[in-house]
C-alpha cells in the first residue's frame, strides 16, 4: 500500500483559536437512516447497541485480519508513547483502546468515552480500562486532561465537527513540543475515482454476505455497515476536516494516507493559547 502525508495549508495568516459561528456535520443526512439532523443521535446510539456483539468479528472480516497492526502503526505515527494519559472518544469495543493500551503500557492510562452503553461493556471487559458515557462533543473531563487523544472511524458519527475538535482542545493539555502528535484521528476516505468507490462498496458488500453463510449475526448488522458505507461515501472532503482542526485551534495539522482510503488525522493543541491572536480572513 502507498503512502502519502498532505499538511494543512494555513486558512489564515496568523495562527488563532477561531469560534465557527455555524455547525459542520460530516455529511448529510442519510435518510435511508434516519429522517433528520435531530434523529441521527438516537440512531447511532440504538444501532451500535444493537450491533456489539458483532462488531469486532466484522472488522476482522473486512480488514482481513490486518486491522489491529494497522492501527497500532498510525498511534505511533501520531507520536503516542509510553506513560501518556490517553482519551479515546468513541471506544467502541475498544479496538483502538487495544493497541493504545500496549504502547502506553498501563491500562490506568487509558479512559474511553462512548454514549453506547453496550460498546462501553465490551471495551471495559475485554481491556480492563476505565469507560464513561460521553460524546465527542460532551468529554467529561476538566481542561487539560489527556496527554494524546484518539478517535477511531467514529467521525462520521459525529453531530458537529467543529464542536467536537474545540472539545477535544479544550481537554487536551499544552504541547511542549510542535513536533508531538497529541490527536489522531483515524478514518477510512471515500476513493478518490469511480472505480475504487465501486471495489470499496463491493468490499463491503461481499464481506457481509459472506459472514451471512458462514456465522450468525444480529438483525441490524447488516444495517450498520450499509449506514457505514453510506457515511463513508458522502463523508465532506479530507481538506475540511483540517481546516476545521486547524480553526480549533490545533497546530501541525496533518493528513497521512494509508492505501488511497486510511486517513490518518494528527495535529498538536500548541503550548500556548492562541485564542486572542488576531485572524486574517
Amino acid at each position: 500500500m502507498s503512502d502519502r502525508t498532505e499538511i494543512e495549508s494555513k486558512v489564515h495568516t496568523q495562527p488563532g483559536r477561531n469560534t465557527p459561528d455555524a455547525a459542520l456535520a460530516p455529511h448529510p443526512v442519510i435518510t435511508g437512516a434516519y429522517g433528520g439532523p435531530e434523529g441521527k443521535r438516537a440512531f447511532v446510539d440504538t444501532i451500535f447497541d444493537a450491533t456489539a456483539a458483532d462488531y469486532d468479528r466484522v472488522e476482522r472480516w473486512l480488514s482481513f485480519g490486518t486491522g489491529r497492526k494497522y492501527r497500532a502503526q498510525a498511534l505511533v505515527r501520531a507520536g503516542l508513547r509510553s506513560g501518556m494519559r490517553v482519551v479515546d472518544v468513541g471506544v467502541g469495543t475498544g479496538l483502538v483502546a487495544s493497541g493504545i493500551t500496549s504502547i502506553v503500557g498501563d491500562a490506568n492510562l487509558v479512559v474511553g468515552v462512548d454514549p453506547s452503553s453496550e460498546m462501553r461493556r465490551y471495551a471495559h471487559e475485554a481491556l480492563g480500562i476505565s469507560v464513561c458515557a460521553g460524546t465527542a462533543g460532551g468529554i467529561p473531563f476538566e481542561d487539560a486532561s489527556f496527554d494524546f487523544l484518539a478517535m477511531g472511524y467514529a467521525l462520521r458519527h459525529i453531530a458537529d465537527l467543529n464542536a467536537a475538535f474545540q472539545e477535544f482542545y479544550r481537554v487536551l493539555r499544552p504541547s511542549q513540543s510542535h513536533h508531538e502528535g497529541q490527536l489522531c484521528i483515524m478514518e477510512l476516505t471515500r476513493p478518490r475515482t469511480l472505480l475504487g468507490r465501486l471495489l470499496l462498496r463491493g468490499h463491503f458488500g461481499l464481506c457481509l454476505q459472506a459472514m451471512r453463510l458462514c456465522c450468525r449475526m444480529g438483525p441490524r448488522t447488516p444495517e450498520l455497515w450499509r449506514y457505514y458505507w453510506e457515511t463513508i461515501d458522502q463523508c465532506i472532503s479530507p481538506r475540511r476536516v483540517m481546516e476545521a482542526l486547524s480553526s480549533a485551534g490545533f497546530v501541525n495539522v496533518k493528513r497521512h494516507v494509508v492505501g488511497g482510503i486510511f486517513s490518518e488525522y494528527t495535529a498538536t493543541r500548541p503550548d500556548h493559547d492562541t485564542s486572542s491572536a488576531p485572524s486574517n480572513t
